[in-house]
């Protein structure tokens, strides 16, 4: 059986923000390791701009390549989800652009 993760309270955004860039590999390790032992089901994704937040739920395996593409590629777990959304927006604007000519 699982062990519950421990709930952290944060006294501001920027302080649980400074926690996560602080403690994204160990996170993600974690994370690794749970899916591996079978303990982690669906994941949600919130992500949040200058106005909207959007939530995008991923499969957990799914996290799991992201988590081992960023490490593979240097950069941290969010910055490559940022790199992919980034790209994949790129890629279809080009696309709408193509099929209107």
């Amino acid at each position: 059986m699982p062990k519950k993760a421990k709930s952290r309270r944060f006294a501001s955004k920027a302080d649980e923000a400074a926690w996560w860039v602080a403690n994204e590999e160990a996170a993600a390790d974690e994370f690794e390791k749970a899916l591996k032992e079978g303990y982690v089901g669906r994941c949600v994704l919130v992500v949040t701009g200058d106005s909207a937040v959007a939530k995008v739920r991923l499969g957990s395996r799914d996290v799991a390549e992201a988590c081992k593409q960023a490490r593979e590629r240097g950069v941290g777990f969010h910055t490559h989800l940022k790199t992919l959304i980034h790209e994949a927006l790129r890629a279809a604007k080009t696309a709408r652009k193509t099929a209107a000519l």
